[in-house]
């Protein structure tokens, strides 16, 4: 070490003044470079807070972050605000509970101030933009949804209903940025949408991102499986759920990631009512019965004593009244009428049957093999290289349990006179891909852990760049050697020159001393080159 500042302090008196002056400003320059460098490695690492804010959000914001002496960075023109990293879940929730931001649109704030004299059409109109503000920041919450906007349509309220089919309907418009949203993501969004408005059915939601895709349109239910796309639509989630089903089965008993089920499904997408009906002539039963009776008495009778009164006791009369008596008469009648209607017993049955219906179901299976096992080698060979590992291969009765066990779990029964085959194909390959997913998960975990040291090393990068600068130059100029300076020839005085000897060669003390006076640096020149003579000559004379 002592030597290494020894040659240094050699080098400094052998640089010349412009040379000494160029290797301070460079020292200079790069001590003011890591300087900067380390300032700027200790500054807080700054993560976005909120972004795309109004003025009155963006200034109720960062009047918040100045009144806390928080540090911050206002971007995208005023409406974005960056904090340090390790604050910023602890900002948002602390302005969330202050109900800053409040968003873009206005929500049931509006109805904090007491306002009379409004009309009903006004109050109606002012719900209607609160629920349309609540539900936009709501979606925003939505992982990957930047902004939103919804809008409501609800039918008047009339006396007179003309329209009978009008129905409430809504449109929401996301901002994924370049992103995408998955069809879960799109689903809760519409049911937020519905379950929040009165009448508002789900089919009824449309929702349209930034690049003009309607992401709702092939989320519509359609009850009687009418379209082409809800068709393919129901015959996938069938056909999904089948295949998860044996797979997650198969898995536990050959390993995940051991079995690859696809199933086809064959579904009904007709529609059909059967009305049957049926007359049991055996079941008769009475329906009406009428019964009708007329009865008729007829009675007539005569007196034999004669008549009564004055006429009857006068004698010469007498006779004549008794030759007009009559005997007695009676008639009787009677008539009876019965009228029985029976009804033949009728079954009438109304049969609907939806689309849907599963009519045949098919399933393709592969498995993988045993994991090979290394056979040990015999003893007594010294040398011998190990066997190749051998794959345990299974049996077709193993093959066929396998393949009754998939048929149970699909519920289908293979017709009569049929094999099994037909029904389940079930055959066990080795898996191309099996030998890369240990590399790829392992790729995929470590993917993170690099991430995270890029950003440590990115702060020291710069340091260590500055550093290696730094050590090229000083190599550089170590290896550099300084330029001879000529000796001037300087004219001498008259007393100079009378004091010197009488020999053109020799140089008196007083000779020296003018010298010196007039140009130091020839002193120093000629000193070099007499020290670096006297060394090349030593070994010569050794020699």
């Amino acid at each position: 070490m002592k030597n290494f500042a020894n040659s240094l302090v050699a080098l400094w008196q052998q640089l010349g003044l412009n040379q000494r002056v160029s290797l301070m400003v460079a020292a200079l320059a790069v001590a003011g470079g890591l300087f900067a460098v380390v300032l700027w490695s200790k500054r807080p690492d700054y993560q976005l807070l909120y972004a795309r804010m109004g003025d009155k959000d963006a200034a109720a914001v960062i009047s918040y972050l100045q009144s806390q002496n928080i540090p911050h960075q206002v971007t995208a023109g005023g409406t974005a605000v960056q904090v340090p990293a390790d604050q910023v879940y602890k900002l948002r929730m602390d302005l969330a509970g202050k109900g800053i931001p409040s968003g873009d649109g206005v929500g049931f704030e509006i109805f904090d101030k007491g306002q009379f004299g409004l009309s009903d059409f006004v109050q109606r109109t002012n719900y209607l933009r609160a629920l349309q503000g609540e539900l936009g920041r709501t979606i925003m919450q939505v992982q990957g949804v930047r902004a939103a906007r919804v809008m409501i349509v609800q039918p008047e309220n009339r006396l007179l209903l003309t329209e009978q089919g009008v129905k409430a309907t809504a449109s929401v418009f996301v901002d994924v940025g370049g992103g995408r949203l998955d069809s879960d993501q799109v689903n809760s969004i519409r049911h937020l949408v519905a379950n929040a408005v009165q009448g508002l059915g789900i089919d009824q939601v449309a929702v349209v991102d930034n690049r003009g895709h309607v992401l709702s349109e092939e989320l519509k239910q359609d009850p009687t499986l009418g379209t082409a796309s809800s068709q393919m639509r129901y015959k996938q989630q069938v056909e999904d759920y089948l295949a998860k089903k044996v797979e997650t089965m198969l898995a536990a008993v050959i390993g995940p990631g051991n079995a690859v089920v696809r199933v086809s499904a064959e579904i009904d997408t007709d529609s059909t009512t059967v009305t049957a009906e049926k007359f049991d002539p055996e079941g008769q039963v009475v329906r009406t019965q009428t019964v009708t009776e007329d009865t008729t008495t007829s009675v007539e009778a005569r007196s034999a004593g004669g008549a009564v009164g004055v006429s009857a006791n006068v004698p010469e009369k007498t006779a004549g009244v008794a030759e007009t008596a009559k005997p007695t008469s009676t008639n009787d009648q009677s008539r009876k009428n019965r009228s029985t209607t029976y009804e033949i017993n009728r079954t009438t049955t109304a049969t609907t049957r939806n689309p849907g219906t599963v009519r045949n179901i098919t399933a393709a299976v592969f498995i993988a093999p045993r994991p090979a096992l290394a056979v040990p080698v015999a003893a007594g060979a010294p040398g011998a290289a190990p066997a190749d590992p051998v794959a345990q291969k299974r049996t077709a009765e193993e093959l066929n349990a396998l393949r009754q066990i998939v048929i149970n779990a699909l519920g289908v029964k293979a017709p009569a006179g049929q094999s099994p085959d037909t029904i389940v194909s079930l055959q066990e390959t080795p898996f191309q891909a099996s030998d890369r997913i240990p590399a790829q998960i392992a790729a995929i975990q470590s993917e993170g852990r690099i991430q995270g040291w890029v950003e440590a090393g990115s702060r020291w990068a710069a340091i260590a760049g500055a550093a290696i600068v730094l050590m090229i130059f000083l190599r550089m100029l170590a290896k550099q050697k300084p330029e001879a300076v000529p000796v001037e020839v300087l004219s001498m005085s008259p007393d100079a020159a009378s004091r010197s000897l009488p020999n053109s060669n020799a140089i008196t003390p007083e000779l020296l001393n003018e010298l010196i006076r007039q140009k130091p640096a020839n002193v120093g020149v000629a000193l070099r080159d007499w020290v670096s003579a006297g060394t090349t000559a030593a070994p010569a004379g050794k020699s």
